[in-house]
C-alpha cells in the first residue's frame, strides 16, 4: 500500500525533486562516484515506493562535470526513471547545471501552477571552473520559482565551496567527510520528500529542519 492511496484528490499536485549532482573528476576519489551512485539508486527506489505509481512524484536529474552540465532525466515520474551509473570526469563547471536547473524549474507545461514547490539538493566536492557560475547561480536564486524552492546542499570534504553551497542553499550546507555521508544526505532529502505525503495523512517527522521544509514545499502560493 502507497502512502498515497488515503490521500485526498489534492494529493494529486505534482512533488518535483531535482538532483544536481557533480561528476567532477575529483568524484573518483575515494569512491565517492560509486557511493552517489548507491544513493541515488536508493533514493529512486524510495521515492518510487512512496509514490505508488500515483506518478505524482517526479525526478529531474543533472549531472556537471566534464565540459558542461546535462539533464539526464526530466521530469519523470519517479516509478518510471531508469537511471544509469554516472562517471566521473573532467572539471566542475556549475555555473551550466545551475543554468540547466533553472530551465526544469520554470519549465511552466512540465510544472503546472499548482505544483508543490520544487525540492533542488546540490552534491558537489569542489568549486565551479565555469567563469559564469555566479551569474547563473543569482539568475537561478533571482527567478521566479528560484525564490520559492527548498534547496539542500553537501559540500563533500576540505575542497567543497562551503560559502558558494551556502548561498545556493540559504543555509549551512550540510557537510561529509567521508563518501558513505552521501548516502545519509539524500536519505534526508528522501525522508523530507516523503514527509510532505506522510503530513497530508496527520504524520509529520520531528526533525526541525525536516519540518521546516515541509512547510516551505506545501504553501498554497507555491508558485
Amino acid at each position: 500500500m502507497s502512502l498515497l492511496d488515503n490521500l485526498t484528490p489534492a494529493a494529486a499536485r505534482t512533488l518535483p525533486v531535482v538532483l544536481l549532482l557533480d561528476t567532477s573528476g575529483s568524484m573518483r576519489e575515494n569512491n565517492k562516484i560509486e557511493v552517489l551512485n548507491d544513493a541515488v539508486t536508493e533514493m529512486i527506489d524510495e521515492l518510487a515506493e512512496a509514490d505508488g505509481g500515483h506518478g505524482c512524484i517526479t525526478l529531474s536529474i543533472v549531472t556537471f562535470g566534464g565540459s558542461g552540465a546535462q539533464a539526464i532525466v526530466e521530469h519523470t515520474p519517479v516509478g518510471e526513471v531508469e537511471f544509469s551509473s554516472l562517471t566521473a570526469r573532467g572539471k566542475t563547471p556549475l555555473g551550466d547545471g545551475f543554468r540547466l536547473a533553472r530551465a526544469i524549474i520554470e519549465d511552466k507545461e512540465a510544472l503546472p501552477s499548482r505544483a508543490y514547490r520544487p525540492t533542488i539538493a546540490l552534491v558537489s566536492d569542489g568549486i565551479p571552473t565555469d567563469r559564469n557560475w555566479e551569474e547563473e547561480l543569482d539568475a537561478l536564486l533571482a527567478s521566479e520559482r528560484g525564490q520559492k524552492c527548498t534547496k539542500f546542499a553537501l559540500a563533500i570534504g576540505a575542497d567543497a565551496d562551503r560559502d558558494m553551497l551556502a548561498r545556493f542553499s540559504g543555509s549551512q550546507p550540510h557537510t561529509a567527510d567521508r563518501a558513505g555521508e552521501i548516502r545519509r544526505f539524500l536519505q534526508f532529502v528522501t525522508n523530507t520528500v516523503t514527509s510532505v505525503t506522510l503530513s497530508d495523512l496527520g504524520s509529520v517527522q520531528d526533525d526541525a529542519d525536516s519540518a521546516s521544509s515541509i512547510v516551505r514545499l506545501q504553501g498554497d502560493d507555491a508558485f
